[in-house]
């Protein structure tokens, strides 16, 4: 199945683990990530056990995930290749998973980042 398709409405239904295979292929075709930030860098979300950095497939997709707290951040794409030469180090130093594709309601699949750019590679 082709997720670059979908509708952003139909993709933000699909359950975590379904918007997670979306999100990897879209990724992979576009070779980009979208965080949301503020003044102080991105945007962390903690979930029942992690402290996490939230990831989306899309601009479109950051901004939806905004709500009054985070109403004034920002979408900013960064590419997979500065993803895994600066990011995946840092956040596993700084013991940070990653929320794949979060909707308002739900988290999203919370993944180490060293899993989660082993999954890119699949």
């Amino acid at each position: 199945m082709s997720y670059q398709a979908e509708n952003l409405d139909t993709l933000m239904n699909y359950s975590a683990e379904k918007r997670s295979q979306a999100f990897f292929e879209i990724v992979k075709a576009q070779n980009e990530i979208f965080i949301l930030t503020d003044e102080h860098g991105a945007v962390m979300l903690v979930t029942e056990d992690e402290d996490c950095i939230p990831v989306w497939p899309s601009e479109e997709a950051a901004l939806v995930w905004r709500n009054q707290e985070w109403e004034h951040c920002e979408a900013k794409a960064i590419s997979l290749k500065e993803w895994f030469s600066k990011w995946t180090t840092g956040l596993l130093d700084d013991e940070v998973c990653v929320a794949v594709f979060p909707v308002p309601g739900e988290d999203g699949e919370v993944l180490m980042a060293d899993e989660f750019e082993w999954l890119f590679q699949k």
